[in-house]
């Protein structure tokens, strides 16, 4: 069986695990680099790239992850997973010195605004069957830009940010700006799921 960890140093651990194992994955938290080691593929979650960043540090995983990702591991970012995955922060957005990075791109964070400006709505992801995903967007990041190795599969539709990237795949990395563990649609984290098995 697939085994994939869900990054517990903050955020919305619980509901990726489930959203997992929904899907037929052995999920586990993976809150030390030995935990690390024994998984196929991570998630991170949604929450303060900023804390974890900082909690990584100090649990001495910034470096193992860091490692893994070059080497291959499939992981898959939601909201400040996004973040942590980019190689490259927006300054006219919130500032964060460091990420994990992997993915050739540009995040803005915080860029479809506060908590209150929270929103949902259905965005068309490239691959996935079924129709569109259902998107909750909470305090949301989107994708200025992409370099040539990252491909753009999900875009706002509508409102004044209508076009903007919130969907990138690079190889075995795979990051949203919105959070599909909160909506109970599994095709998002069964599309990692597959991603994950293809790589090992």
């Amino acid at each position: 069986m697939t085994t994939i960890g869900v990054l517990a140093l903050q955020g919305d651990v619980r509901e990726h695990l489930q959203a997992l194992r929904n899907c037929g994955a052995d999920a586990l938290t993976v809150r030390r680099p030995d935990e690390l080691a024994r998984v196929d593929g991570l998630v991170l979650p949604g929450g303060e790239s900023t804390t974890i960043v900082k909690l990584a540090r100090i649990f001495e995983l910034l470096e193992p992850l860091r490692a893994r990702i070059k080497e291959g591991l499939p992981v898959y970012g939601s909201c400040a997973g996004m973040i942590l995955l980019a190689d490259r922060v927006d300054e006219g957005g919130s500032p964060l010195d460091e990420t994990f990075g992997g993915i050739d791109m540009t995040v803005r964070r915080n860029a479809f605004g506060r908590q209150v400006d929270s929103f949902e709505e259905d965005v068309d992801v490239t691959g996935l069957d079924g129709g569109p995903v259902h998107a909750v967007f909470i305090r949301a990041p989107w994708v200025q830009e992409v370099g040539p190795g990252a491909e753009p599969i999900g875009r706002v539709s509508t409102g004044e940010a209508a076009g903007r990237i919130v969907a990138v795949r690079q190889g075995n990395l795979l990051a949203t700006s919105f959070h599909p563990e909160l909506t109970g649609d599994g095709r998002i984290h069964a599309y990692f799921r597959d991603l994950v098995r293809t790589a090992t």
